[in-house]
This record gives C-alpha cells, structure tokens and sequence, in this order.
C-alpha cells in the first residue's frame, strides 16, 4: 500500500471507536472470528488490545497475518487495521 493511502485511511479512521477489544482472554477464536465479521463489514476498523507493549506488537502481527488485513497504525493500546472487501 502507498504511503498516500496510509495517510487517508489514518485521516478516516481517527473518527472510529474501537469494533473489538482484546482483553484478559487475549487472543482467541473468538475474538478472530469478531474481527473477520468487522472486516467485512467495515474494511477499516480499530481494535483495543489490553495487553504489554510486546506482546500488542505481537498480537497485532498475529492478526495482520490471519486475517489478511494491512496494518494501518498503531497509538498505544489502539490498532488500526485495514482489508479490502472485494464483495463490495
């Protein structure tokens, strides 16, 4: 994804609350089904994990990488993921 596109999709999530929490539970089935439901919904969502700043990289990259989604940024405990809807 370019750069320019980064940016307008950063620029249109900052009005976006979080679809998905990550909590105590962490990581589960779940929560990936959750977040495949929101993806096809939405295309760009926020998630919050509750978690240590390591293991938030790591769950990021964990659900970059199941759900095909691109990361788009992360602030601290938010994280901004995007995946293309081709249905749509």
């Amino acid at each position: 994804m370019k750069a320019a596109d980064k940016k307008k999709l950063k620029a249109l999530a900052h009005t976006l609350n979080p679809i998905v929490m990550i909590g105590q539970s962490g990581y589960t089935a779940a929560v990936l089904s959750e977040i495949e439901i929101a993806l096809d919904n939405h295309e760009l969502i926020k998630l919050r994990i509750r978690a240590e700043r390591d293991d938030r990289k790591l769950i990021a990259e964990k659900i970059c990488s199941d759900t095909n989604a691109e990361l788009i940024q992360t602030i601290g405990q938010i994280l901004v993921i995007f995946r293309k809807n081709l249905k749509k």
